[in-house]
């Protein structure tokens, strides 16, 4: 099946980015209106849609493809959405393995979700899904308890932070932050909406961790706790301010939607089960000691 282009409003005053393409690709691949063996548009038909040229469309498809959401993007004709088969045996991308294992535990009547990141793009991006199902009537949870710890805006950054020292305003920090805030922000005006549409007891909080976690953790129900070091690497990327201005940053930054996640569940052994149990205490001494309430503005 090939899909065809969407509309979507870009100002056209203000060019995408490879990354803002990308991640909106990625969100339609998430929310099913691009689905497994779908042939994307041609790049020309994208970068119409999208209002940027063809080569940032040609590195937002690369950029999807290493997250293992594509296929057959180096091919002359469109690439494919990829198959995705998670396991817990074999570690996958964050991208490609969190969503799946978000969604059995929204599964269960009482949903207890503890996040340890360094933003929460990639768990906005997987709480598509379950949200979906939710909707649609084929997950009923009754009760949503979303707790999530991120870096506070008070710290110096061990990441991102520009390759050459310091820049005059700060523009990697700020940066960060206006993405911190934002996806924070989506997620916790998703999830409490399911309060009014379908009478679910939701609550979502964040508190600001005094460090720069080297790290990702998701705490699912008490039952599995899922792992990835986060992986730095040298990043070029365009950022507009919210003053108007925009700029080219040459940054060390964190691929977290591309860590390898490595899964333990309790019920793997007793190895598994200390880890858990250990992850669990480890977060909750934080979230009751030394982090502290975080506004997301």
């Amino acid at each position: 099946m090939v899909v065809t282009q969407e509309h979507v409003a870009v100002d056209r005053g203000k060019r995408l980015s490879s990354r803002q393409v990308a991640d909106a690709l990625r969100d339609r691949i998430r929310a099913g209106r691009l689905r497994p063996g779908d042939r994307l548009p041609t790049q020309a038909e994208l970068a119409g849609e999208f209002g940027v040229e063809r080569g940032a469309v040609r590195q937002a498809l690369r950029l999807l493809q290493d997250d293992g959401l594509l296929t057959d993007v180096s091919k002359g004709s469109p690439p494919r959405v990829a198959e995705i088969t998670a396991t817990r045996s074999e570690p996958q991308p964050t991208m490609v393995a969190l969503a799946p294992r978000l969604t059995e535990a929204f599964a269960a009547p009482d949903v207890r979700i503890d996040v340890v990141s360094h933003t929460a793009e990639t768990l906005m991006v997987a709480l598509g899904e379950p949200l979906r199902l939710i909707h649609e009537g084929s997950l009923r949870p009754r009760r949503i308890e979303v707790r999530i710890l991120v870096p506070s805006r008070d710290i110096t950054l061990a990441f991102p932070v520009p390759v050459e020292g310091h820049l005059e305003g700060d523009p990697v920090h700020r940066r960060w932050l206006a993405m911190r805030n934002a996806q924070g922000q989506v997620i916790q005006h998703n999830l409490l909406a399911l309060r009014a549409t379908h009478g679910i007891d939701v609550q979502v909080t964040f508190r600001a961790l005094p460090f720069t976690p080297p790290f990702k953790m998701y705490l699912l129900n008490g039952e599995e706790v899922l792992f990835a070091y986060y992986m730095l690497t040298r990043r070029e990327e365009e950022w507009g301010d919210p003053a108007g201005e925009t700029q080219r940053l040459d940054m060390w930054d964190a691929l977290g939607s591309q860590a390898l996640l490595f899964s333990f569940d309790r019920s793997a052994g007793e190895r598994d089960s200390a880890f858990g149990e250990q992850s669990q205490k480890w977060f909750d001494a934080l979230w009751n000691t030394i982090t502290t309430d975080l506004t997301l503005s």
